[in-house]
């Protein structure tokens, strides 16, 4: 390709709205055009990349024995009622009607529509497993979309669905999808972690994502210095804390403690670590709208000197509720209708105060003593707690690990990272099969619902997570599989008829070579030239310049801008950029 002839619209100027250096690069490079909120045209170069991290994407998916389709952009929505994630989804699922005033939503998933699939055309045990896959456009109606092509509304995902007849069969296929999924990004030259997470809107029962590392990530993870444990910090588990702190000594004593109400006041006030403070996290827990429930307030205790992780709180409450919708803060005024003091809760005869049917303690608090917590009365507060002797206690992972957390696999310190979530897999199970009842007949002549999992790749937010690892102070920088160009054949002065002829000789014997090869022809100066090689970030460059004179070309690995002079040979030229593709 000639760049006298493509369309590659470099620009100088920073766009004011990207902060992420991959968004900047990306609009800058000509890469991407934005049109709308969160909505992009992919332009020549950036449509070379999306296909050739689709076409790595779509050999893994073959080979581990997915069968290709494309679903329609556009679902009726009431496959989305029939699943019960019409209301549930929230805003961020785009509604709207046709002119025969038909609901439809722009699909940010696929997992209605694929479930229709199956349940109109897979009829027995004899046609299961199958999985499908699609590469295909999304929407996402983010309230605030932001980093160019890390959050946008429109972006481009894989959807991969299996349909099994047995959670064993699954959990093969989930473990073929993890290393299918290992071998992408392998061959992307990520670094990336699998970890552990939570199925968020999606649900079902197991879910591990992959992250590319990288400074500017959303997602914190929490990683294990010694073992290869990661999760995300939504989901990630430690063992049981262990410390040399004093413990306050008492036997279930009541103390006036008369306007100490934070755990800072408690924890000066007695002269102790707040690890022995027992902290309630008072919540409201707001139902699904066609539930017509009123909120109730759920609690959740934690010692005084971890945070409780919410996402972990709702999955709680989600197992015991299924048409829980969200938490929010509890006021002041909702604690106290409930005949409750705020800042001295405590667990002492809390169900009979409240009735509440929500009240969890962390997994690390299970048969603890030697506790300090509030006596449900004004200005009091217990010291020496020793929760063993409670009955009926629910204990569950509510705590959020921190760093240096100790792992629950091999008992290292945990540190935290940041990552870019770019692909996640989930085992479904019968959540979608039997709200829309889609079965088939097993080996006895039963009807059963369909087993299924769900396994997710971001396309477009693989270009943002690509540079944002590999990208430097100049520009662009790709991977070897990614580069939209192999080869930039630089011609130093194109009105140099030594320097052309060479140049055009050496992009014909690329060409014939099938290495894809971009000539730079353009009669501009050469710091010009440099620069846009820089931005663009094609893997190599060969620069033909003044050092022809001397029988010489500068080769450039634009990963660190390494320098590498060969004879002014053309097959030596050929023969080096083909062992170094």
């Amino acid at each position: 390709m000639r760049f006298s002839q493509f369309f590659i619209p470099t620009i100088k100027e920073t766009p004011k709205d990207a902060v992420l250096k991959s968004h900047q690069y990306l609009v800058r490079g000509g890469y991407i055009h934005q049109i709308g909120s969160g909505i992009y045209n992919f332009l020549p170069l950036g449509k070379r990349v999306l296909d050739k991290i689709s076409q790595i994407v779509k050999e893994e998916m073959d080979s581990a024995g997915c069968i290709e389709i494309a679903m329609g952009f556009v679902t009726p929505a009431e496959l989305w009622k029939q699943s019960g994630r019409y209301e549930k989804y929230g805003k961020e699922l785009l509604r709207f009607l046709d002119r025969k005033n038909n609901d439809f939503v722009l699909g940010p998933t696929y997992e209605e529509a694929i479930t229709d699939i199956a349940r109109n055309f897979i009829k027995s045990y004899k046609n299961l497993p199958v999985s499908f896959y699609q590469i295909n456009l999304k929407f996402r109606d983010e309230v605030r979309p932001r980093f160019g092509l890390m959050r946008g509304r429109e972006f481009i995902m894989k959807d991969a669905y299996s349909f099994h007849s047995s959670y064993e069969d699954l959990d093969r296929e989930f473990e073929n999808m993890h290393q299918a999924y290992k071998r992408i990004f392998t061959r992307l030259e990520l670094d990336f972690r699998v970890v552990d997470a939570d199925s968020g809107a999606i649900g079902g029962s197991g879910s591990k994502e992959f992250m590319v590392l990288a400074d500017c990530g959303e997602d914190t993870i929490v990683v294990c210095k010694n073992c290869e444990y990661a999760s995300n910090i939504e989901a990630a588990k430690r063992q049981k804390r262990v410390v040399d702190f004093d413990a306050p000594k008492a036997e279930f004593a009541k103390f006036s403690t008369p306007n100490v109400k934070s755990v800072e006041e408690l924890s000066a006030f007695f002269r102790i670590s707040s690890f022995y403070i027992l902290k309630v996290v008072v919540k409201k827990v707001i139902f699904l709208p066609e539930k017509n429930m009123k909120p109730k307030l759920a609690f959740f205790f934690v010692r005084g000197d971890d945070e409780l992780e919410e996402i972990k709180a709702l999955n709680v409450l989600s197992t015991k509720n299924s048409n829980v919708l969200e938490l929010v803060d509890a006021s002041s005024e909702d604690i106290k209708s409930a005949g409750l003091c705020e800042g001295f809760i405590g667990p002492y005869s809390l169900r009979n105060i409240t009735q509440s049917e929500f009240i969890f303690f962390d997994e690390d608090l299970r048969e603890e003593r030697d506790l300090i917590c509030g006596a449900n009365e004004e200005n009091y507060h217990f010291v020496g707690v020793d929760l063993s002797t409670f009955e009926g206690l629910e204990y569950v992972d509510l705590a959020k690990v921190r760093e240096g957390d100790i792992c629950t696999c091999c008992g290292g310190v945990m540190e935290y990272k940041k990552g870019i979530e770019v692909g996640h897999i989930f085992k479904l199970g019968t959540k979608y099969s039997e709200a829309m009842q889609a079965m088939y007949l097993d080996q006895n002549g039963k009807m059963q619902p369909f087993v299924m999992g769900c396994y997710g790749i971001g396309i477009s937010r693989l270009l943002s997570a690509i540079l944002e690892q590999k990208s430097d102070e100049k520009g662009c920088v790709w991977t070897k599989a990614s580069a939209p160009f192999a080869v930039s054949v630089i011609i130093s002065n194109s009105k140099n008829e030594i320097e052309r002829e060479f140049g055009e000789e050496l992009y014909k014997a690329l060409k014939q070579k099938n290495i894809e090869v971009l000539l730079d022809d353009r009669l501009e100066r050469f710091g010009f030239k440099i620069k846009d090689f820089e931005l663009i970030g094609n893997y190599k460059g060969v620069v033909i310049g003044k050092e022809l004179e001397n029988n010489k070309v500068e080769i450039i690995h634009r990963d660190g801008m390494q320098k590498t002079y060969l004879n002014a040979e053309i097959q030596e030229i050929v023969q080096f950029l083909e062992n170094h593709k």
